[in-house]
């Protein structure tokens, strides 16, 4: 196995204007009747943490395995690092942690990073790879002997053991505690820092703000929103407002109620017009306070089709 390197690559730095390492264009995936993505377009460019957020069935894992070359579109066009994935020179520059793994049970944790690391022309040295996730000292522990979140850790780190320009995480963190998912988390950050571009799909709405820079949204096979975390609110245009009043009137874009400590918060599609109805009703209030929605807030609005944006 060969050890680490500092060659610098191309496609590494993130440069504005460099050209996509994946890129979907209108884009259609069936499956029989069911319409998995519906002519999507996307471009992953070099150094993006990209979050790919969506209900289940939305497309999410579709898109990846399209890129990742286990897929074919119905129709448009899939390319991975300026060529076809189906070429397997293409594949060898990426890594993938789908949602389901079946790692066999007998064999070691060091005979399976082996085995992985073996199919690229670069590797991390075994014993760096398991210690950045946690696995240090496991080399000779078989699969079948680990716990269910050892499994999954090591499922994540084997995405990386080929050195990859481009990773893509479907579901990383699934089956982890809250300690393992963090550092997991910091593991994904020091891939990217050093250059590396990552497409990750999670559940979990705290890990996608935590780590990305680009959240894209997916719904019924379409893309619904696409843009940094503060920008999906706004598209979302929920905001949270906050104020002391004791006979609070009926308000325009009201979605939510809530009464605690005194304190009336309402979360409402439209703050302005909510306060411009509040001051001409001449209520007294005071304390008034109006803030983003938090992503979550704004995710289901935009999938609930309360948003639209392509």
């Amino acid at each position: 196995m060969t050890g680490p390197t500092t060659e610098t690559r191309p496609g590494r730095a993130g440069e504005a204007g460099a050209e996509p390492l994946a890129r979907a264009v209108e884009v259609t995936r069936r499956y029989g009747d069911v319409v998995a993505l519906d002519r999507v377009s996307l471009d992953v460019r070099p150094g993006e943490l990209v979050g790919l957020l969506g209900p289940n069935g939305a497309g999410k894992s579709t898109l990846i395995n399209l890129f990742s070359g286990l897929r074919r579109p119905t129709s448009g066009r899939v390319e991975l690092l300026g060529g076809s994935p189906a070429d397997p020179v293409r594949r060898r520059g990426i890594g993938v942690t789908p949602q389901e793994t079946g790692l066999p049970a007998t064999l070691r944790v060091g005979e399976i990073v082996d085995f992985a690391a073996a199919h690229y022309p670069r590797s991390l040295e075994r014993g760096a790879l398991l210690e950045r996730f946690g696995l240090s000292g496991m080399e000779r522990r078989q699969v079948g002997g680990l716990s269910g979140g050892q499994r999954r850790r090591l499922a994540v780190a084997l995405a990386f053991a080929g050195d990859p320009r481009l990773v893509f995480l479907d579901e990383p963190t699934t089956g982890l505690d809250v300690e393992a998912r963090r550092s997991l988390w910091d593991a994904v950050r020091e891939f990217h820092a050093d250059g590396g571009t990552v497409v990750l799909t999670s559940h979990y709405l705290e890990e996608i703000e935590a780590l990305a820079q680009r959240v894209v949204v997916i719904g019924q096979g379409r893309i619904l929103a696409d843009g940094t975390t503060d920008q999906v609110r706004g598209i979302a245009g929920v905001r949270h407002v906050t104020l002391v009043c004791d006979d609070l009137p009926e308000l325009p874009g009201v979605l939510r109620t809530e009464r605690a400590d005194g304190l009336t918060r309402l979360l409402t599609s439209d703050a302005d017009a909510l306060v411009r109805a509040l001051v001409r009703a001449d209520v007294p209030f005071s304390g008034l306070e109006i803030r983003p929605t938090s992503l979550e807030e704004a995710f289901l609005t935009i999938t609930s089709g309360g948003s639209r944006a392509a």
